[in-house]
């Protein structure tokens, strides 16, 4: 076999719709992560310069804690997704494999049969999960979204006076009153400042990402559900093609049989 006819092998085993669906996976994730990362670090800035919020003291949960703890929800599913990329990949080779191969041995495509289901299932819910970030993402969204709308409003006409109140976002209690109103100079400097600008697109970026990956769980559910499809009809062609063999021995072994009775008749 010379070197093209290796590289069209090589080429022809390779899950392209899984290696497709990784690539976007892996695409969405790094984007929601690392902006949805930075974002965080982003608000943590203007609720702490803009809005004069800081930590409280001892074990409380505040949005600054809750901002530390969706930091390190990200990390993990950074680590959780990279790692189930490369999972679906290989799935995706052997199974591909496999039916490259005429489908391979029985045993090893009733084992692809259970891996592919459970990855089915397991995506499913990754599917689901990821419909719920993208969901949660939108909210930031909305609210920069108005906030950056009062900015803009109040550039356009003059002497309105405009304000945020950030207890409707649940950002902090109800009896804790926080809001800046376009009067105040801490209002002018964060419209003029950068971070408010940035801090919007990289949620805009995040909740594209998190969309990302939504549709790379759903291109997922597709490639695993056609592989165990493959594979169920492997094992059916793969039961046939015994019985059918084990019918052709034996009917040859009843020929060979009667060819020797008849030759020892006549003889």
């Amino acid at each position: 076999m010379g070197c093209f006819e290796c590289c069209i092998k090589c080429l022809g085993g390779i899950p392209y719709a899984s290696l497709i669906a990784t690539i976007l996976l892996y695409a969405g994730v790094a984007l929601f992560c690392g902006c949805g990362h930075e974002a965080l670090s982003g608000s943590v800035t203007i609720l702490q310069t803009y809005f004069e919020m800081a930590r409280t003291p001892g074990d409380t949960l505040d949005v600054f804690t809750m901002i530390d703890i969706f930091k390190y929800v990200i990390y993990g599913i950074a680590a959780a997704f990279f790692v189930y990329g490369i999972l679906l990949m290989v799935e995706g080779f052997f199974t591909t494999g496999a039916i490259k191969d005429l489908y391979g041995d029985f045993k090893i495509t009733t084992c692809g049969r259970c891996v592919s289901a459970w990855f089915i299932m397991l995506t499913y819910l990754f599917m689901l999960a990821w419909l719920g970030v993208t969901v949660f993402t939108s909210l930031p969204v909305y609210m920069y979204f108005n906030l950056w709308t009062i900015c803009r409003n109040t550039t356009l006409v003059e002497g309105a006076n405009l304000c945020l109140d950030l207890r409707p976002f649940g950002i902090v209690t109800i009896g804790e009153e926080k809001k800046i109103c376009t009067v105040s100079e801490n209002f002018l400097r964060m419209c003029e400042s950068t971070e408010l600008n940035m801090t919007f697109h990289l949620f805009i970026v995040a909740l594209a990402g998190a969309g990302a990956a939504v549709i790379a769980m759903v291109h997922y559910l597709m490639v695993l559900s056609a592989n165990w499809a493959y594979v169920k009809d492997a094992c059916r062609m793969q039961k046939y093609e015994d019985i059918k063999s084990k019918e052709e021995q034996e009917l040859h072994d009843i020929h060979s049989t009667r060819s020797k009775e008849r030759l020892n008749a006549y003889t």
